[in-house]
């Protein structure tokens, strides 16, 4: 198929899909605003990104994507580097250098291959983990959000009574009205609080055309955000915003071509190489959100190209005016938003020994072709069992130590530890068989 011919038939399935669903389009685009709010706005509090920037190029970013994969992919922030210029104040200068460096290294892993050898020597097992532990990392995140709530506090609007509201209409939405669009009524609902907070307040948004900043890190900024933030946020962009992502849209959306590795490594790459010159903040693609923007309705690119342009538009007209109002949203509501995306990513880890994994699915076409995949797939007891402790060691060492990179690790030792007797006996078979010898 040649890239004119796919491009067309991506975007007649998106036109198709939102004219059939465009409310659940809608609302699954919204999906992922739990986790890409609260962070753009700690950064744009601090100084450290530019909001206005950050609204137009992740809009412009949701549209190209929408339209070249033609499924629901997130544009999010590097969360690990936007934890350290959080917490350590960064410049302006310091975070495009972080976002800058991630680029350059995702963008040579994609060109030379690399990236495509290294999902293809990860084991489905762990790669399984990894999106079962950023499930889990997602509600935990959020639990903490409303811990700190009180019944009554920080507001009438905001507090532990509205979010056990809206859990228990997400519930419902799980048994008896799994047709509502649950993510579009409660940003309704939190938008609607958010206003009448903001005018109580005197801070309603008001007209601010944008005016584009010029970002050039100089200096220590280099080095500060490239190794202070940079290197850890390398793990986490290339397992869950690269890998894990690939494989979730695989799992989600079988109907749709599956984006190769090199084209979101790509992808990644070139939206920071644009957007950090211009104050935005360093983005990328993630697993959750993509669970989250399917778990509320969304199934094509229409989806996050209708969120590209409300972003887009927002941005050119109301700028940095917005900042105050959508610190006024709700974060119970968005907390519970995040708590369905991470059980949605979670629910993943229920494939690992059935025709949902795709290793125990391709080795079974291989193994007899004519048959049906459910009855292809014989794996015995206790290889269930090693493959569900290698997702479990990688979802426990990511979750206990928040770290993918430490999960990763922790799961391959796991994975290896379980092949090594199949190596000895493989290495005496050949040194009896006189096919290896001494120098």
């Amino acid at each position: 198929m040649t890239l004119r011919s796919r491009l067309r038939s991506i975007t007649e399935y998106n036109i198709s899909t939102f004219r059939r669903h465009y409310v659940s389009e809608i609302a699954g685009s919204l999906g992922d605003l739990g986790t890409f709010l609260p962070i753009a706005l700690a950064l744009a509090a601090n100084g450290t990104v530019s909001l206005a920037s950050t609204l137009i190029f992740s809009g412009i970013f949701n549209i190209i994507t929408g339209a070249v994969f033609g499924i629901p992919l997130p544009v999010q922030p590097m969360k690990a580097i936007a934890a350290v210029a959080i917490t350590r104040s960064f410049s302006p200068g310091s975070i495009a250098a972080a976002g800058l460096f991630v680029a350059a290294v995702l963008f040579l892993g994609s060109i030379t291959g690399l990236l495509q050898w290294f999902t293809r020597v990860i084991p489905i097992p762990v790669v399984k983990g990894i999106q079962v532990g950023a499930g889990l990392s997602l509600v935990m995140a959020a639990c903490t959000t409303l811990h700190d709530l009180g019944w009554i506090h920080p507001s009438w609007a905001d507090n532990r009574i509205w979010a056990i509201a809206v859990f228990i209409a997400l519930l419902l939405t799980n048994s008896t009205i799994k047709r509502l669009p649950y993510a579009l009524i409660v940003f309704i609902i939190g938008l609607v609080l958010a206003i009448i907070r903001s005018a109580f307040a005197s801070h309603l948004p008001s007209f601010h055309i944008w005016h584009p900043p010029l970002v050039i890190p100089h200096g220590s900024q280099w080095s500060k955000g490239a190794i202070d933030a940079g290197l850890g946020q390398l793990p986490l962009t290339t397992l869950n915003s690269v890998v894990a992502v690939v494989h979730l849209a695989a799992d989600l959306l079988p109907s749709v071509p599956t984006p190769t590795v090199t084209a979101i490594g790509l992808s990644v790459s070139l939206m920071n190489f644009v957007g950090v010159w211009f104050g935005a903040m360093p983005v990328c693609h993630g697993s959750g959100g993509l669970a989250a923007q399917y778990r509320f309705g969304a199934r094509s690119g229409a989806s996050v190209i209708f969120l590209g342009v409300v972003k887009l538009l927002l941005g050119l007209i109301f700028g940095e005016s917005l900042v105050d109002l959508l610190h006024r949203f709700p974060k119970a509501l968005l907390a519970v938003m995040v708590i369905a995306a991470g059980l949605e990513l979670v629910r993943v880890g229920e494939s690992l020994n059935t025709s949902g994994a795709r290793d125990l699915a391709r080795h079974a076409e291989d193994a007899d072709a004519g048959a049906e995949t459910e009855s292809r797939i014989h794996i015995g007891e206790e290889e269930r069992t090693r493959r569900w402790m290698v997702m479990m060691v990688t979802v426990g060492l990511l979750v206990g130590f928040k770290n993918d990179a430490v999960g990763f690790v922790g799961g391959m030792l796991c994975h290896w530890a379980y092949e090594l007797p199949g190596y000895v006996e493989r290495g005496k078979r050949r040194w009896g068989e006189g096919r290896v010898r001494l120098p």
